[in-house]
């Protein structure tokens, strides 16, 4: 499998240290269980893992957070968790990562875990764990969210589909009002939510569950111009796998080029690509530069296993 990542033009990464990003969304925490497959269930035709040793990652919004911070940008996370064992342990994991965190604690909910088995270095198993938070719950971080708007220079709203992001057209419209980029990592099929926001970066199967199938890139063009003007966006950013990625906006399509990269997981790599693009737009990059970063980013994350991040040391490597 390969996944797409520009011909570096650029030879620098630019200061990013002074962008302040608020991200809100759905958390979770990523389990890894790793371990050797050296025979077959005789109960079942399943391949047997016998465990070696385990990890756990921050998932979801927490993983664009750590993306972030990687870049040397700084962060706030807003967000909701259970009273249990994961969000303690997602919020002892967040701490560690120099993340300013404001997990809203749900007494009804369990945190959302998702549960990895991987045998020589492919995932064979993902179990699922997940509660919708309850209406109270969110009230309160809407509140939290429109009184903390003023430190921050751009807001990333990732919807993973959890629950967590039930009043985000009221924080598009605050953020929008403040004056503040708006970016949203979307899902599902209703992207009328989302009207309002400065860019929405759909992957290509997320894209076609909106407008359709496409023929051509001239098809795509119509479609997701189309889109964009009626949901009010300021761009549309399709991230198009091994045909690389396409920015929609009022001045016309910028087309990312692409070269093959060797993938070994591209979980995560919408995260890394949303956190790039905010940190350079915070920071007063143009939307073709931001993309390219974005797009390189992309690159050296897939590179790695599980949800994982890129350095801004990684960026001038990769850059270079």
């Amino acid at each position: 499998m390969v996944f797409a990542v520009a011909t570096p033009d650029v030879l620098a990464v630019p200061d990013l240290s002074a962008a302040r990003l608020l991200i809100v969304g759905d958390v979770m925490l990523d389990r890894y269980w790793f371990g050797e497959v050296a025979r077959i269930s005789p109960e079942a035709p399943v391949p047997v893992v016998k465990v070696a040793r385990s990890e756990e990652r921050p998932g979801g919004a927490a993983n664009v957070a750590r993306n972030v911070v990687a870049l040397g940008a700084s962060v706030s996370l807003l967000s909701v968790v259970g009273d249990d064992e994961a969000g303690r342990s997602l919020q002892h994991l967040l701490a560690a990562s120099g993340i300013d965190v404001s997990l809203h604690l749900d007494m009804a909910i369990s945190t959302t875990v998702k549960l990895r088995v991987i045998g020589r270095q492919q995932q064979l198993l993902r179990i699922d764990f997940e509660t919708t938070p309850s209406h109270e719950v969110l009230r309160a971080k809407l509140a939290e969210f429109a009184s903390r708007l003023p430190e921050f220079d751009a807001v990333i709203l990732s919807d993973y589909g959890k629950g967590g992001l039930t009043h985000i057209s009221d924080m598009i419209r605050l953020a929008r009002t403040a004056g503040k980029k708006v970016l949203v990592d979307p899902k599902g099929e209703d992207f009328s939510k989302y009207a309002g926001a400065t860019v929405v970066t759909p992957n290509r199967a997320e894209l076609r569950e909106v407008i359709g199938r496409w023929q051509d890139n001239e098809e795509l063009a119509r479609k997701a111009e189309a889109l964009r003007r009626e949901l009010g966006l300021d761009a549309l950013l399709v991230t198009r796998s091994e045909e690389g990625m396409s920015l929609f906006h009022a001045g016309g399509v910028v087309p990312e080029g692409a070269v093959a990269r060797e993938v070994f997981d591209v979980s995560g790599a919408g995260d890394t690509v949303i956190a790039t693009l905010a940190v350079m737009l915070a920071c007063g990059a143009s939307w073709p530069e931001a993309v390219h970063l974005a797009n390189v980013a992309a690159g050296v994350v897939v590179g790695k296993l599980g949800t994982a991040v890129v350095s801004r040391a990684e960026l001038l490597a990769a850059l270079k």
